[in-house]
């Protein structure tokens, strides 16, 4: 689907979903090698592969409905961090096993719904690709709820860990459902979802599994805000010259 002069809500939607599963999938594949049990270890690189292959997907997308001949490949390896238009959780180092497991959470938690609703698009190309990956989101969920709610209602320290975790993940986990002028449109053409009603239904998921896992939220928490815009943490600055430095060192190099 090219368009000459794209739909920018659209491809929009294709980046923000496209770059949320790259910058995610670039992150946990850190991991490989280094998770503290081997069965962590191949779980943890499938769910990367997963969001990468999404990644792959929602930015070839982007770069049909763009129709400057840019490759999915070009989208991820050759935008400077400015450019880039994933939320701000996403970026946030992995930190220790507990900081990579909440902050997985609490994507998974909105990616899930997100992707359910995406399915109903009045894009045939959005809903399609939302339907495939959710089949991953669902997965992905269950694994990370899980493990929060053993860890956080588990031994001492590992509440501790998780609660600390949360402390300092959750004001970013306010700017999944924060719409913007973007999200309104997208909503008013019936190629998104009202993220008003997602908000509503990620916190009562909240609530109800922050429960189990005896975690407290700050619910008050200013919402740290930033990829909708092109506004990164400084943690996109570092994460990005080891994503690209591939292609940025050999400019069109292939197997």
């Amino acid at each position: 689907m090219a368009t000459g002069k794209h739909d920018q809500t659209l491809f929009e939607l294709s980046l923000r979903m496209g770059d949320n599963a790259l910058i995610l999938g670039q992150r946990i594949s850190a991991w490989c090698g280094h998770a503290p049990v081997l069965e962590e270890d191949i779980a943890l690189a499938n769910v990367a592969l997963d969001l990468i292959g999404q990644a792959s997907l929602w930015l070839g997308f982007a770069g049909e409905i763009e129709g400057e001949g840019r490759t999915a490949d070009n989208l991820a390896f050759l935008r400077a961090d400015r450019e880039f238009r994933n939320c701000l959780l996403v970026e946030q180092p992995n930190g220790d096993f507990g900081h990579t497991l909440m902050r997985q959470f609490l994507f998974d938690a909105w990616h899930l719904p997100m992707l359910k609703a995406l399915t109903l698009s009045s894009d045939e190309r959005v809903a399609a690709i939302a339907a495939k990956s959710a089949k991953e989101a669902t997965y992905h969920l269950e694994r990370s709820e899980d493990f929060v709610i053993r860890l956080g209602d588990g031994s001492d320290e590992s509440h501790r860990r998780m609660q600390d975790a949360l402390d300092v993940l959750w004001p970013f986990a306010g700017e999944l459902t924060c719409a913007d002028e973007i999200d309104v449109a997208l909503a008013d053409k019936g190629l998104g979802p009202d993220l008003g009603a997602i908000g509503a239904e990620y916190k009562e998921y909240m609530e109800r599994m922050l429960k189990k896992a005896t975690l407290t939220a700050d619910w008050q928490a200013p919402i740290r805000k930033g990829g909708k815009v092109g506004d990164h943490s400084e943690a996109l600055g570092h994460l990005l010259p080891e994503m690209q430095w591939l292609q940025r060192s050999h400019p069109g190099a292939v197997w």
